[in-house]
């Protein structure tokens, strides 16, 4: 009988090694990024390190950091943007990192993220390596470069991630990062069967922004078909496997958990103490925060609500977003940006379909589901709405998939170029409008 965490282990040299050349590659386009966003500043007279650390949320974040809650600002037209709306984990570790180091805390809140991003880059190469590196010969893809395809559409994953148009705001003292991490990172415990890790990170993930939900959806979603496997097996001894995997069958050439079939990746064989504790554990943090507030404000468990209102936030089903593109196409030129829009959304749209189509694991598609909706659906100012959708990293794996079978002169060539242009419109946006 194999054993789970042997089956799962990195190659020799350690999964750091194996993630290297990602990790390189995505400081490489980060760096980039930060040094057009810096000369680009300079040029108009703006401070790239104030636009880093000290404009729109990152304000915020450092003031509860530094305050604790309680501020709120009123508008004339009587809206209230209370800090309430923040969640704490990222203020809470840039109070950890001031107290330990000289670094002020919005500072503390730039070195958070740049960690959280180098960190979120291994998470999605961890993700797109165990899916893509077990999964390709089942799915019948053709298998990569010397059997080492999940390797390179992990690499191929994170080079996207990085060079995405918003990519900026991954090195912002924003919370987008740090989630993406506790996200990746949750996600990759589910795949490979370490289940209270699981719940911990999704617990984490819920701390730190409200779509911290759609880890613990997706932690939820892979423990309940995971028990239903279980349930319906002719084998009696499947529900007694305990911390070990079965031993390869002849139905699962790549010697992948047989009752994960169609679900290439996973690997579900923990004990069911584990699972049960993980179920309960991941959604634990952003009820914790929710009930919190609404108990803090007086307002009962819909406190949170309340807060968001304040902020013209909600859920409408995307009503509001889809009167606002409607509204881009009345006028020339703004239809152009209508058009883009419309685009945009097809694109995500599709990107998610392809994930389905080829069948993405359960939790992945659980995952990038809500984190979409919510992004989509959500009636806040329509100019974030790319922002919301920068965790939805498994849009990315069928993308990377044809880029990984490309001659790497040839795939470095298209990440370069797109690079390029990322940080160019990187440093344009924030020294525009910015992300709000």
């Amino acid at each position: 009988m194999t054993d789970l965490a042997t089956r799962t282990a990195p190659p020799r040299g350690g999964a750091l090694r194996r993630a290297a050349p990602a990790l390189l590659g995505y400081a490489a386009v980060r760096a980039l990024g930060l040094v057009v966003l810096a000369v680009w500043s300079g040029a108009h007279g703006k401070s790239a390190h104030t636009l880093l650390t000290a404009r729109w949320d990152a304000l915020w974040y450092t003031r509860v950091a530094g305050l604790g809650y309680g501020y709120e600002v009123r508008l004339p037209n009587g809206d209230v943007h209370s800090d309430l709306a923040f969640f704490p984990l990222l203020p809470w570790l840039e109070r950890l990192l001031h107290a330990v180091t000289p670094l002020s805390y919005a500072d503390a809140g730039f070195a958070v993220s740049l960690l959280a991003s180098l960190a979120a880059a291994w998470g999605i190469f961890a993700v797109a390596d165990r899916v893509h590196g077990r999964g390709d010969r089942e799915r019948g893809e053709a298998c990569l470069r010397a059997g080492d395809g999940g390797r390179r559409v992990g690499v191929c994953a994170v080079l996207l991630w990085a060079v995405l148009p918003v990519g900026i705001v991954e090195s912002m003292a924003y919370s987008e990062s740090l989630f993406t991490a506790l996200a990746a990172w949750s996600l990759y415990a589910v795949l490979t069967g370490r289940w209270p890790a699981a719940g911990a990170l999704a617990a984490l993930a819920g701390l730190t922004r409200p779509v911290g939900l759609a880890v613990a959806a997706a932690v939820w979603a892979a423990g309940i078909a995971s028990f239903g496997r279980e349930r319906s097996t002719a084998d009696p001894g499947a529900a007694h496997a305990g911390e070990h995997a079965p031993a390869p069958s002849a139905h699962s050439p790549s010697g992948r958990d047989p009752a994960s079939e169609g679900a290439p990746g996973t690997a579900y064989a923990p004990g069911t103490a584990r699972r049960a504790l993980a179920l309960f554990v991941a959604p634990l943090g952003a009820a914790g925060y929710v009930l919190w507030v609404g108990h803090h404000t007086g307002r009962g468990p819909l406190g949170y609500l309340d807060v968001q209102a304040g902020w013209r936030n909600g859920f409408d089903g995307g009503a509001a977003f889809a009167r606002f593109v409607a509204g881009e196409l009345t006028s020339f030129p703004s239809v152009l940006a209508g058009l883009g829009t419309i685009a945009g959304v097809g694109l995500v749209i599709g990107a998610y379909a392809v994930c389905v189509r080829r069948r993405q694991p359960l939790p992945l598609l659980v995952y990038a589901g809500v984190v979409t909706a919510l992004a989509l659906c959500a009636s806040s100012y329509f100019g974030s709405k790319p922002r919301l959708l920068l965790p939805a990293f498994p849009l990315l794996l069928p993308l990377a998939v044809p880029l990984a079978r490309l001659r790497t002169s040839r795939s470095a060539l298209v990440v370069c170029g797109v690079a390029a242009a990322s940080a160019v419109y990187g440093a344009f946006w924030l020294n525009g409008s910015g992300p709000p």
